[in-house]
């Protein structure tokens, strides 16, 4: 790693490169990498947003940052030093993106950075490619016409892969709009704990400690906030009076609309946002069981569970696509299976999924997803309802399975998303689907599919 500073104050541009890249090499989280070093490292409130400016900006324009590097490279970006490669991204996002700091400053600091870590050769080397970047003219960069997923790829920043996925299952309009929309900052979405507070009382708790916080648009339960600093630290968090979760993955609970007194299974549950919404919706009077593969999983969705002061969550540690009637037996009214997937709906908050998901992933996760379905769905009450819900836009992930599996069970139909939905959100149904996308909804992309067993 870089050295640090002999001062105490961190340097903001040396942590977004070690977050960065951690990313790369270990397709980490960036969320996860950045909550972590907002806790340890000593930073005023300007140089937090500073931090996350850089570390979540230059994920979201990778591409194309590496697409203007690559110019003034004699090798491509990906066999420079690994370290190196993250601070000139995050020099060239400054530069080309940012314009709160003077050029010759951000080159200034990456050339001292890049000396601590490197030596002489090292610095040598980003002060040669940041200055050429600086002198480049910016009409030298064209955007043209061109609809090629090679050239909207670079503009949009988008691995190329994704984009001819995209432009076969939009069309060029759509698939455009939808990475203009990708590359924008999404709000942050809490989930009123409607047990212990109305979303007016929690509006008003908010707005009292001066955040610009709103009703979302088509969640009942939904507050949005333009950003809001450590969520730990938002009235009401310790008192359990709201569960951070995205509004369209808030209206998947509802398209199950579980009723209190039964039992029900989230088959697929960490981190927990589904559970916790599932046992609200039941006044927690009943039994939901939260099923994950995960111990850390299962650890998170307690927490959240104890957080929020919920009774009626059992969990299980065990994997949905294998037997598991022997650790809790007997069958379920409703059964959400929130299944893993590509997370291709989410790049808005996770722009790192873009550069660490392939084609092959989305194979692979198309074919766990039915073995999954296909296992829960004996566990199902004959009239009981059974809910497939991804955040994923990729049809072999989403209508695929679910047009396979009703084809190859007889005994299950499709039922209409819209008669389930929140009255405001029903106009987010296409063929009896359940389908957010962010360049229309202002949310994730997500889908679901509401099926109901019509005999044993």
């Amino acid at each position: 790693m870089i050295a640090s500073a002999e001062d105490t104050k961190p340097s903001v541009r040396r942590l977004a490169a070690e977050i960065l890249l951690k990313v790369e090499t270990r397709k980490s989280y960036a969320d996860i990498l950045l909550d972590e070093t907002l806790r340890t490292a000593a930073l005023d409130e300007r140089d937090r947003a500073l931090l996350t400016e850089l570390t979540y900006g230059t994920l979201r324009w990778r591409g194309a940052i590496d697409h203007r590097l690559s110019r003034h490279l004699r090798r491509p970006v990906e066999q420079s030093d690994a370290l190196i490669r993250n601070l000139l991204r995050v020099s060239a996002y400054q530069l080309l993106y940012l314009d709160r700091i003077p050029g010759y400053a951000a080159v200034n600091e990456a050339v001292e950075l890049a000396k601590a870590y490197g030596g002489q050769g090292a610095a040598g080397f980003v002060n040669g490619v940041l200055r050429s970047l600086l002198r480049e003219r910016p009409e030298s960069t064209p955007v043209g016409v061109d609809l090629s997923a090679a050239s909207l790829a670079v503009r949009y920043s988008h691995p190329e892969w994704l984009v001819q996925r995209w432009l076969d299952e939009f069309g060029p309009d759509q698939a455009q709009t939808l990475m203009r929309a990708n590359n924008e900052k999404p709000p942050l979405t809490l989930r009123v704990n409607s047990l212990k507070a109305t979303r007016d009382e929690l509006l008003d708790r908010l707005l009292r400690a001066d955040l610009q916080a709103s009703s979302a648009p088509l969640s009942p339960q939904g507050v949005l906030l333009p950003s809001a600093g450590a969520v730990e630290k938002l009235p009401g968090f310790d008192e359990g009076l709201f569960q951070v979760q995205g509004e369209a993955s808030q209206l998947v609970s509802y398209l199950l609309s579980p009723q209190a007194g039964e039992r029900i299974l989230d088959a697929c549950a960490a981190p927990g946002g589904k559970t916790t919404h599932i046992a609200e919706l039941m006044k927690d009077n009943g039994e939901v069981v939260a099923l994950d593969i995960s111990a850390r999983g299962i650890e998170k969705i307690r927490q959240n569970v104890q957080r929020l002061g919920l009774k009626s969550v059992r969990f299980l540690r065990a994997d949905a696509s294998e037997a598991f009637a022997e650790s809790i037996p007997g069958s379920y009214d409703r059964i959400l299976v929130d299944a893993p997937c590509s997370g291709l709906g989410t790049l808005r908050g996770h722009p790192e999924i873009k550069w660490h998901r392939g084609e092959s992933d989305v194979r692979r996760l198309s074919e766990l997803q039915p073995k999954i379905l296909n296992r829960v769905a004996g566990y199902l009450k004959p009239g009981g309802i059974l809910v497939y819900s991804t955040c994923t836009l990729s049809r072999d992930e989403n209508e695929r399975v679910v047009d396979n599996f009703l084809a190859a069970h007889s005994g299950f139909e499709l039922q209409d998303a819209a008669r389930y939905l929140p009255q405001q959100a029903r106009h987010m149904v296409q063929g009896k689907y359940f389908q957010a996308l962010p360049q229309r909804d202002n949310t994730d992309g997500f889908f679901g599919a509401r099926l109901r067993k019509v005999l044993e």
